[in-house]
């Protein structure tokens, strides 16, 4: 395994995209701090929106990372324009038929990077011809599949490409990048532990729900409630609250009232009803932090005396 240069940053830490809370301020920071910082693209987002997101992550020449879901470039072809443009550090692109904009990327000599939920996935990913391998547990927060966890998948895919690994799902802080280093992986790439940050895009109200909930769960609920487009094998990780538990298991009964009322809820930040994207590890928020905080903490893997 051969790191491209770009990605050897002083803490081998990539904070996941993160469509909603992680925006440019916050890849920015997380890059200053010594990881390197993403911010995700979903598929309402315009070209204009993630010019202006990339001068804030990228000032002074930072490096940054961007994100964006495959299934929206279908419809949203001018997001990859926009990000070739700007030609980022590196360029995730997930979930969907991703071939294609690896590919335009590749010949732009952008970095990239895909996220994998199973072996299957991975062969998909090679034969694309990405050069960054994610391999996604199901511990993760936000979109993904739900088929493995991130230690079994790690290991499976370490065994199946010379390519770099970053291990992605349930890696809270320190002590679970130490975990994936040693089995083999580049680094690792966080996206809950940096939720409760000062840098992110949400809320005081949101954060305060976040610190406060103890456990997950994986479905689609709230891609129905939204009537999103997400395809269907990549359900949703969040917070467990009133409304996913009234309606997991049974997402295609949702009705208009429901929705009706969640988007109240969202508009009231009612988050007994709206949703709260996060992994398995949520319980680790407690507090707001600042992100240089959380890569401190996750550079205590990679210190040595003297």
């Amino acid at each position: 395994m051969r790191l491209p240069e770009p990605l050897r940053t002083p803490v081998p830490l990539i904070s996941a995209p993160m469509a909603g809370p992680g925006g440019g301020r916050l890849a920015h920071a997380v890059s200053v701090a010594g990881g390197l910082g993403m911010f995700g693209v979903n598929d309402s987002r315009t070209p204009e929106w993630i010019r202006a997101e990339a001068e804030v992550a990228g000032a002074a020449g930072t490096p940054y990372g961007v994100g964006l879901a495959a299934w929206a470039l279908e419809k949203h072809g001018e997001q990859l324009d926009a990000v070739i443009e700007l030609r980022p550090t590196l360029v995730s692109v997930s979930f969907g038929d991703y071939a294609p904009a690896i590919g335009l990327l590749r010949e732009a000599e952008v970095l990239t990077a895909t996220q994998i939920g199973s072996l299957d996935d991975l062969e998909t990913a090679i034969d694309a011809g990405v050069d960054v391998i994610v391999a996604r547990g199901g511990e993760g927060g936000g979109h993904g599949r739900n088929v493995m966890a991130t230690l079994p998948l790690l290991q499976l895919v370490l065994d199946r490409t010379e390519l770099p690994v970053y291990a992605a799902g349930g890696i809270l802080n320190h002590r679970g990048l130490a975990a994936v280093l040693a089995a083999g992986a580049a680094g690792a790439w966080v996206g809950t532990a940096f939720l409760g940050t000062s840098e992110t895009a949400s809320t005081t109200a949101a954060k305060q729900a976040l610190f406060a909930a103890h456990s997950t769960g994986y479905g689609r609920v709230f891609d129905e409630a939204q009537e999103v487009a997400w395809p269907q094998e990549y359900g949703g990780r969040s917070i467990a609250n009133r409304f996913f538990e009234e309606w997991v298991g049974r997402e295609e009964e949702l009705d208009e009232p429901a929705r009706s009322r969640f988007r109240a809820a969202v508009s009231g930040q009612d988050y007994s009803v709206a949703h709260l994207y996060a992994g398995e590890g949520v319980a680790a928020l407690t507090h707001e932090v600042s992100a240089a905080d959380v890569v401190a903490e996750f550079g205590r893997a990679v210190k040595h005396d003297g």
